[in-house]
């Protein structure tokens, strides 16, 4: 199913980012890695074996956005999948979370999503077939104290995925929502990583994650969440948040211990 096909994946030089390279490199995909980092980048191309392509821009401004749209429009072959993996974290209280800070988390993880897919819509469109899979969250799902701008951002990335899924039905290019747990990255610091100890919260490598990715390319199912008990307490939120609520503030005293 994958050799022969071409894959656009942002956030390529990050930990799952290039666990996802890896894995699709492997499977015969071409990829158009798309970072902030040349230098990052080409040591990962170098490392698949330099026959992929490397685009330098950052997506969450106008001119990375406008780069990235040009390389594609020129690229000679279809794209087959876009996979959005580009995103940035923060681990804080509101209260104690700068207006940038905000802003950046929103325009990274959201509406630099939604500008990607609008612009390279027309494109997938004329293909006989396309796939977009936006990465999510766990906390896309269940609202966790110190991430509430985290969790604001990738729930507007799952009802924009789910929204443009419907609206594209009928259409060659399918939308998903793809949502691992906690994961062994830079995105999660080391604060972060003993908080989830104490927690007894499981962190995944971004290996597995990939490994999932990969299994889920393969489906044809809307979204997909990773691990237990984050599956099971994904349904019980959106049908009973109370138990959650309880579960999470029993978890507090630690949590903002970590916040600290």
């Amino acid at each position: 199913m994958f050799k022969g096909k071409t894959a656009l994946l942002t956030g390529a030089s990050g930990g799952i980012g290039s666990a996802i390279a890896n894995a699709l490199s492997e499977a015969g995909v071409t990829l158009i890695l798309v970072g902030r980092n040349s230098q990052r980048l080409q040591i990962l191309n170098d490392g698949l074996g330099s026959q992929h392509h490397s685009v330098t821009a950052d997506i969450s401004t106008i001119s990375g956005r406008e780069t990235l749209f040009e390389f594609c429009t020129q690229y000679e072959n279809d794209i087959d999948f876009v996979i959005n993996n580009a995103g940035i974290s923060e681990f804080a209280t509101l209260e104690n979370t700068t207006s940038d800070d905000i802003y950046a988390l929103i325009n990274t993880n959201l509406t630099s999503q939604i500008l990607l897919c609008q612009g390279l819509l027309p494109l997938l469109l004329k293909q006989k077939q396309a796939k977009i899979i936006n990465i999510g969250s766990t906390f896309g799902s269940i609202g966790f104290p110190g991430f509430s701008v985290y969790c604001a951002s990738k729930f507007g990335l799952r009802g924009f995925s789910e929204a443009l899924g419907r609206e594209l039905m009928d259409s060659s290019v399918s939308v998903s929502y793809f949502a691992p747990r906690a994961t062994k990255t830079a995105i999660n610091n080391d604060n972060i990583v003993k908080m989830n100890k104490e927690l007894g919260t499981d962190m995944d490598e971004p290996a597995l994650v990939a490994d999932k990715l990969m299994l889920f390319l393969q489906s044809n199912k809307r979204h997909s969440y990773l691990g237990w008990p984050e599956t099971l307490f994904v349904r019980i939120n959106g049908l009973f948040p109370g138990i959650v609520d309880k579960s999470i503030f029993r978890q507090l005293p630690i949590i903002k211990r970590y916040l600290k």
